[in-house]
């Protein structure tokens, strides 16, 4: 993948000029059409100010699938993929992702007023992402995910997102992420000493209208709607 160009985004602009912004990511095989029917559920004001972009990864061959052609942030190279990582695939995405934030402050909306949030892979990107930026975000959103990269992490974080809160989410039936790996990642944090907010659901690999609700009442929270 290259950065020369912003990746393509479904964009949902406010109804006043926007003041904030939640980037997010899809997971694998999925699009940036899938997450936009969720911003009405969430139940911020009417006039919120929020602009939420929803990017579209690019399509690549994905080695545990033998090779398929198909939108995903990175490689995914067998079962083992919390182990196994497609390191160069997560650094570009999280690229892509620092791009639309540096897009996101041209604009006039500054890091602090910014969320990186993501499911299942993207999920992976946003915390990758979110924990090196160099400047504080308003807050990093993780839903059934895991660490990518773990290994670098302690080098590699930002201090500047050491206080930013992280809500992560995780379904307690999740046959695909399973939920030690989530578990494993929340760990990891809470012991880096990050405010790291843990909240499961009785749900396989998906999203369900409780979850829908706490990520609402977190998003009015850290963008103060």
């Amino acid at each position: 993948m290259s950065t020369d160009s912003l990746l393509d985004c479904v964009v949902l602009e406010p109804g006043r000029p926007a003041e904030a912004s939640v980037i997010w990511l899809h997971g694998l095989g999925a699009s940036g059409h899938d997450f936009p029917p969720i911003v009405p559920e969430l139940g911020l004001p009417a006039d919120h100010g929020v602009r939420f972009l929803f990017p579209h990864a690019p399509s690549i061959p994905v080695t545990v699938n033998g090779g398929m052609v198909m939108p995903a942030w990175y490689d995914i190279l067998g079962m083992d993929f919390e182990r196994r990582v497609d390191e160069a695939g997560v650094r570009d995405s999280a690229a892509h992702a620092r791009a639309l934030i540096e897009r996101e402050k041209a604009a006039g909306i500054p890091a602090s007023r910014i969320v990186l949030a993501g499911f299942s892979q993207g999920g992976a990107i946003a915390l990758h992402e979110g924990l090196r930026h160099p400047e504080g975000l308003a807050g990093i959103l993780a839903l059934s995910t895991y660490l990518a990269c773990d290994g670098n992490l302690d080098g590699e974080r930002s201090e500047a997102n050491q206080g930013t809160s992280i809500l992560q989410c995780h379904g307690t039936q999740d046959p695909m992420v399973v939920p030690r790996m989530g578990e494993a990642a929340r760990d990891r944090l809470l012991g880096l000493g990050y405010r790291l907010d843990w909240k499961t659901y009785p749900m396989a690999h998906q999203v369900c209208p409780e979850e829908i609700d706490d990520i609402g009442a977190w998003l009015r929270g850290v963008l103060a709607l």
